[in-house]
């Protein structure tokens, strides 16, 4: 049985990191590519590289602290309250 549970969360931390990833980089070329087009409405002020990776690092530190809350740590909640109903209510 808590073999069966243990593979199971294996199993789910896997398919979790592997949907961090997707969604991270996703989320990072969609944010890259509205930088840029901003870059460019605004008449392109300055290099654009630089233009873009000044954006980006203020992207980086919200979205992450987000993604993890929504890939990793409610899902997992959700699993443990499920295996405390289910055993002990």
């Amino acid at each position: 049985m808590i073999l069966g549970i243990l593979r199971w969360a294996v199993l789910c931390f896997v398919l979790a990191s592997v949907l961090y990833v997707a969604l991270s980089y996703y989320s990072r070329s969609l944010h890259m590519g509205w930088l840029e087009r901003e870059w460019e409405e605004q008449g392109r002020p300055g290099n654009r590289d630089d233009f873009v990776d000044a954006g980006m690092r203020t992207y980086r530190g919200s979205l992450r602290r987000k993604l993890i809350w929504g890939v990793y740590v409610i899902p997992g909640l959700l699993f443990l309250v499920t295996i405390y109903l289910q055993n002990f209510w």
